[in-house]
C-alpha cells in the first residue's frame, strides 16, 4: 500500500520528521529513493547534529543554527536547495539549479547521477559554520 502525504503527515504528527523521511524514501521506491537515502546520510556523516525537519507539506529539511538544505522530490530530479548557498563557496562546481537566486542555490541530481561525496560534504559543513557563524 502506498502512503500518501496525508498518510506522512499524520505520521509527523505521530512520530517525527525522521520517521517521515524514513516513509517518504520507502514510497519513492526507485532511483529517487535511493538518491534521497544516500544525500541523507551524507548530511548526517557531514554534521552528526544535524536535526530533521519535515517542513511545508512534506519537504525534509536539515537545520543546525538555521536550514542547511532541503530534499525535495519530484519526477525527474532530485533537489538539494541550500538555504544560504549563494554566500558559499562551491569550488568544485556542484550547485546546478537556482543560480539566479540572491540567497539560495541547489544542486539537481538525476538519475544515474554520481555523487562527489567529498565536495558535498564540504558543502554541507561549510553550510553548517555560515549558520553558526550568523
Amino acid at each position: 500500500m502506498q502512503t500518501t502525504k496525508r498518510d506522512l503527515k499524520e505520521k509527523v504528527g505521530q512520530g517525527s520528521a525522521s520517521e517521515a523521511i524514513e516513509a517518504r524514501i520507502r514510497e519513492l521506491n526507485d532511483w529517487r529513493g535511493e538518491m534521497l537515502a544516500r544525500i541523507r546520510a551524507l548530511i548526517k556523516q557531514a554534521d552528526p547534529g544535524v536535526v530533521e525537519e519535515w517542513k511545508w507539506r512534506g519537504v525534509p529539511v536539515w537545520s543546525h543554527g538555521g536550514i542547511v538544505c532541503t530534499g525535495e522530490t519530484y519526477k525527474n530530479v532530485v533537489k538539494m536547495t541550500f538555504a544560504k548557498g549563494a554566500s558559499l563557496e562551491d569550488p568544485s562546481g556542484l550547485f546546478n539549479a537556482s543560480l539566479d537566486g540572491n540567497i539560495r542555490r541547489a544542486i539537481d541530481f538525476h538519475e544515474g547521477d554520481a555523487i562527489d561525496e567529498k565536495a558535498l560534504t564540504a558543502l554541507i559543513r561549510a553550510a553548517v559554520a555560515l549558520n553558526q557563524s550568523n
